[in-house]
Parts: C-alpha cells; sequence; structure tokens
C-alpha cells in the first residue's frame, strides 16, 4: 500500500511541498527513523489514544514516550488509554493499523503535538502504510493539520557528557628521581 489516497488528495489540493520514500516494512517508530537514516527527534511518532471525549491523535518524536498523565492534562480530559486495534481501524479505516500519518483532522480526529516535534525543520512520518513515509516541513505540518500543542513526552534523552578522559600516561615529576645506591 502506498500513501492514503486521502492524505495525497490532500497535501496535493494544498500544494503542500513534500516527498515520499519507500523503504522495507516496518512497525515501529525506531525501525522507520533507521530505515529512513533519519534522527528519531524528526520522525514523527502517531499514537491514538482514547478520552472520555472520544479518541485523539497525540504526535511527538520517536525518540520519546508518551506521558499518559501529562497527555491527559494537556487533552483536560478525565480519563485517558491507549486505543486499541480496533479504535484504530474504526478512526483510520483506510490506513495500516499503526501507520497513521499526524494529520488527524483528515479523519475528524483532534490531533495534539508534543512541543519538542517543533525544533525539527523537516518532520518525517507514516503515510498510510508500513512501506511509505512522508516528508515535508514542521512548518507546512502545523499550518495545515492545525493541531494543538502541549508538552507531554517522557525519557527526553539526556545530554550527552563525554566520559572523564583517563590518563593513559605517567606524570613527571618535578622532583628528580632519587638513585638507589647499591
Amino acid at each position: 500500500m502506498a500513501i492514503s489516497s486521502r492524505l495525497k488528495a490532500f497535501l496535493q489540493a494544498q500544494h503542500v511541498k513534500y516527498t515520499t520514500q519507500s523503504h522495507p516494512t516496518v512497525y515501529t517508530a525506531q525501525e522507520i527513523a533507521a530505515a529512513q537514516h533519519v534522527p528519531g527527534r524528526q520522525l514523527a511518532k502517531c499514537v491514538l489514544v482514547k478520552t472520555d471525549k472520544g479518541v485523539a491523535l497525540a504526535v511527538l518524536p520517536a525518540m520519546y514516550r508518551v506521558d499518559l498523565k501529562k497527555l491527559k492534562t494537556a487533552l483536560r480530559a478525565k480519563k485517558l488509554s491507549l486505543a486499541s486495534e480496533g479504535d484504530i481501524k474504526g478512526a483510520f479505516p483506510d490506513v495500516e493499523v499503526g501507520a497513521m500519518s499526524p494529520f488527524g483532522h483528515l479523519y475528524n480526529v483532534p490531533t495534539i503535538v508534543d512541543k519538542s516535534l517543533a525544533t525539527a525543520g523537516e518532520i518525517v512520518c507514516n503515510a498510510g502504510s508500513h512501506t511509505e513515509t512522508l516528508k515535508l516541513s514542521y512548518r507546512d505540518f502545523e499550518r495545515f493539520a492545525k493541531p494543538s500543542a502541549g508538552s507531554f513526552v517522557e525519557g527526553a534523552p539526556k545530554k550527552s557528557r563525554k566520559p572523564a578522559r583517563k590518563n593513559t600516561t605517567a606524570r613527571r615529576s618535578k622532583k628528580p628521581l632519587k638513585r638507589r645506591r647499591r
């Protein structure tokens, strides 16, 4: 299956600049990032959740996990849980399960994006199948998808610190070595 026909028609009607790329069948966001050679901070992962108000689509960088408590607060929901496979099929009938794009509005699904994704100049996302991705500017995504924004990720990567270098050379003492007398 290629790019979702609904998504393709929308992008073309709006004159959005995008590219698609095929890759071997993969299912997780990290596998997609590896197959496409893009950093996890640039790959938009979509997670469908079920709330007391219906379903909602959370979009975040692939290197993070959803903090359900923070997302519940951001969505102003009383109840929140991950959506089932049946919920996904019902909300996104023309895409492969788990391969939904971040354009939830095309399916009348409210979409919320984590603010950390805004730092990516370009994003890569699923395009409706497990073998095709879409690449577009974050600004175009934001302008045309019109998601709400919030902070709901956990597992933020720690800033990398280089380990302290071990001194492999012996330090020379300023004092001259004493000679042993025999």
